[in-house]
């Protein structure tokens, strides 16, 4: 039958029940043509894949005149082709600046044309190869390394498989588009994964091959961290604040004194050419292994410690000596590009020279430029502590002389460092958000000249026991500075105390201008206030001189905060209990400072959205009082898991004993009830009643449902719409189970005012 043509196509999905995966037909048509004869469409497509097997005969020695034959061929060309080993000839990374990757990672600013992606986020790339693949018979691994040593148990070595459907926190990859030869692959990153620079190789096989074909695209990878990824520890809500603390490329230090606010532009370049390459030579530089380079906490110590040159050779020699013949005076740089790059192009030569602000500039390059939100902060009137006293001593003889070997604590006019923004799982809830590290060699912090990162919640409120270095940096905003006299048997005795003398103005460039912020009130409550005098005390208990501030007379007095059945629901008023107890037998009188403030589910607080003063007078014996939230105070401020802290701190006025508590609770949401109708039975229709009340007294907009069930029907979602205050939606559902035993149906609702509302029904499946 010369000219026919044969056309193999697959039957379409139909099986028993939908949703089963049905057999595999294969039909076999012919369509006349009335032209010439040729070689079949089958030989002519393998000829060109491969046509070292396959190469062209004269018409004479080929006719086709049997239609067994043609299906015979077309079935064992395909057979042979799908056998062919499968090779992978080019990878595309779409690393360009314009491109679709550096775009949605926020890395188009990066210099060169390197793939510079974040972390918890997917990306895209192309592959081109010696044939079709197919799914059914052929594998395909991607694999990163990174360290000298790249172990998978580390991290440090990444195994992607391709799977059917991506899924958040790992390392996946899912291809998304098919043509010909060419395949576009997605692929997700977990957002704790290992920062730096990757090696990129891509393995593949045919089943029944055990010979794998690895492909060395020679090119390289460089993950830095996410602001962007809500999962990932520095992640930033605000976009205005990630344009500032992470993408702004230059910035304003402050200098002088608190009477006369200086500010000098500084040139961060964290994107400028050769930077990146730069700071993960730092990385590389310092000893700390490449597993670790996951957690920004480590990566912020570490580089605290690499910027100074004590210890490990870091990028700037600091000199305060006013002599800089043999290298740059401090105050002439006014950009950490040049210093980064002549320490990386010289192998690690320390740059001369630097004092406090140039530390800070470089130290802020740094962070962005991997990621981490960063701003650089001056403190005017700054102290600086030598004995962990958490005070700042100054000592006379007898004749009120300055004993000068004995007064080796110091305050500086100004002192600049940093601030970070990461949460802190390490540490009680309420200790993320804004931490202080500092790269200029001042003490050393476990055995090195590094500071930081240290909470700024746990510096305001004299929580210094709290890692990293927060006595360190409490001292530098709020200790006290005390005036020792010595006697005549050689001890000492406190004559005056000075409680307004350091911490003053603390400054930073405001977001979106180059105006200059205050934010003093972040590391120390107002001066003199009830709440800062009790930070005071709070640390100095935990100092070298913990007997500096006279001790209560008795502590017969406690507090804590309750919380009735299972605590406040969303759209009312939240309520608590406030116990304070007297446990003494005479009356007791206290003021209780409480605060209450929106806390992200990483124990980073977002902002305080209400602050009471309490009197509390209690006989003996005696205690309780209630505290309540109205729920118009919350009602716009509330962040995904409805969380929030309540902060209490106070002093009893008989004994100046301190009281102190902190509690973190969430405000319930409700739950989907679902509730199945019909008999659940393989192949056989049934359906569930999905019900919803909006538990606030306000509309919801764009309400979405997604309902899943494995073994009863697909995940899908459901568009709603707006739903009503204090509004009932009822959403039936109808599926057909295709697996028997017992299956959960589960629902979750999603909208922007509520979050974290779902519910769960089993449902028994018999079979049929």
């Amino acid at each position: 039958m010369p000219g026919e043509r044969l056309t193999v196509r697959r039957a379409s999905e139909v099986g028993r029940f939908p949703g089963a995966a049905p057999p595999t037909r294969v039909e076999v048509s012919i369509q006349k043509q009335e032209k010439k004869r040729e070689d079949g469409g089958c030989r002519r497509w393998f000829r060109k894949i491969c046509p070292c097997c396959c190469k062209r005969q004269n018409s004479s020695s080929y006719d086709v005149t049997d239609k067994r034959q043609i299906v015979f061929l077309s079935l064992r060309s395909h057979n042979v082709f799908s056998e062919m080993k499968l090779k992978v000839c080019s990878v595309d990374l779409l690393s360009s600046r314009t491109g679709q990757n550096r775009k949605e990672h926020h890395t188009d600013l990066y210099h060169g044309d390197e793939l510079i992606i974040r972390r918890g986020q997917t990306f895209q790339m192309e592959m081109e190869l010696n044939r079709p693949y197919d799914p059914d018979t052929d594998k395909i691994l991607l694999e990163l390394k990174t360290g000298p040593l790249p172990l998978v148990s580390k991290g440090t070595h990444v195994i992607i498989p391709l799977v059917d459907h991506l899924e958040d926190g790992r390392w996946e990859a899912k291809i998304t588009e098919q043509s010909d030869n060419k395949i576009k692959l997605s692929v997700n990153s977990p957002a704790n994964a290992v920062v730096g620079l990757y090696g990129f190789t891509v393995t593949s096989r045919h089943v029944k091959n055990e010979t794998a074909n690895t492909h060395n695209p020679d090119k390289n990878i460089v993950i830095v961290f996410n602001p962007w990824c809500e999962e990932d520890t520095v992640f930033l809500d605000d976009e205005e604040q990630r344009k500032e603390y992470v993408l702004n490329d230059t910035g304003r230090i402050y200098y002088g004194t608190e009477k006369q606010i200086g500010a000098r532009t500084w040139n961060f370049g964290q994107f400028h050419e050769g930077i990146l390459e730069a700071c993960l030579f730092i990385l590389e530089k310092s000893d700390m292994p490449p597993s670790g380079r996951g957690d920004p906490i480590n990566v912020v110590r570490v580089i605290s410690a690499m910027i100074n040159v004590q210890d490990d050779l870091g990028v700037l020699v600091g000199n305060w000596s006013g002599n800089y013949s043999d290298g740059v005076s401090p105050a002439a740089w006014s950009s950490s590009v040049e210093i980064l790059r002549k320490y990386h192009s010289t192998g690690g030569e320390p740059v001369k020279y630097g004092q406090c602000w140039v530390f800070s500039g470089v130290t802020t390059t740094v962070l962005r430029c991997l990621g981490i939100p960063a701003r650089s902060v001056t403190n005017f009137q700054s102290a600086h502590d030598t004995d962990v006293s958490l005070t700042t001593d100054v000592y006379f003889d007898e004749k009120m002389e300055p004993i000068d070997e004995l007064n080796s604590d110091s305050v500086w006019n100004f002192h600049v460092w940093n601030d970070c923004w990461m949460a802190r799982p390490d540490l009680p809830p309420g200790n993320g958000g804004w931490q202080a590290v500092d790269s200029t060699p001042q003490e050393t912090s476990q055995g090195t000249f590094c500071c930081g990162p240290a909470s700024l919640s746990a510096i305001r409120s004299g929580h210094v026991y709290l890692k990293h270095d927060a006595p360190f940096v409490f001292a530098e905003v709020n200790s006290d500075k005390i005036y020792w006299q010595r006697n005549l048997d050689g001890t000492f005795s406190q004559v005056h105390s000075e409680k307004k003398a350091v911490g003053h103005c603390i400054s930073t460039k405001a977001v979106g201008s180059d105006d200059r912020e205050d934010i003093t009130y972040l590391y120390k409550h107002p001066e003199g206030s009830e709440e800062e005098r009790i930070a005071v005390e709070t640390a100095s208990r935990y100092g070298s001189k913990p007997e500096v501030y006279s001790a209560p007379i008795a502590e017969d007095v406690c507090v804590e905060v309750k919380m009735d059945g299972e605590g406040p629901r969303i759209g009312s008023d939240a309520q608590l209990r406030i116990v304070v107890k007297n446990m003494s037998s005479q009356p007791r009188r206290a003021t209780l400072h409480s605060q209450a403030a929106v806390m992200y589910y990483t124990g980073v607080l977002k902002n305080a959205i209400k602050k009471d003063q309490i009197l509390v007078e209690l006989l003996p014996n005696e205690d309780s009082t209630t505290w309540v939230l109205p729920y118009q105070q919350y009602q716009d401020q509330l962040v995904d898991q409805a969380a929030l802290m309540m902060t209490l701190s106070g002093r009893v006025t008989e004994t100046k004993q301190v009281l102190a508590n902190q509690m973190t609770f969430r405000l319930r949401t409700p739950d989907l009830k679902i509730t199945p109708i019909g008999e659940a039975v393989v192949g056989k229709e049934m359906s569930a009643k999905i019900t919803f009340t909006n538990p606030l007294p306000r509309t919801l907009k764009g309400v979405l449902f997604r309902v899943e069930g494995l073994g009863l029907q697909k995940g899908h979602e459901v568009v709603v719409g707006d739903v009503g205050g204090h509004s009932t939606v009822t959403l039936t559902e109808h599926f057909i189970p295709t697996q028997p035993g017992t299956r959960k149906l589960v629902a979750s609702l999603d909208c922007k005012q509520l979050s974290q509302v779902h519910g769960v029904a089993d449902i028994v499946v018999l079979e049929k």
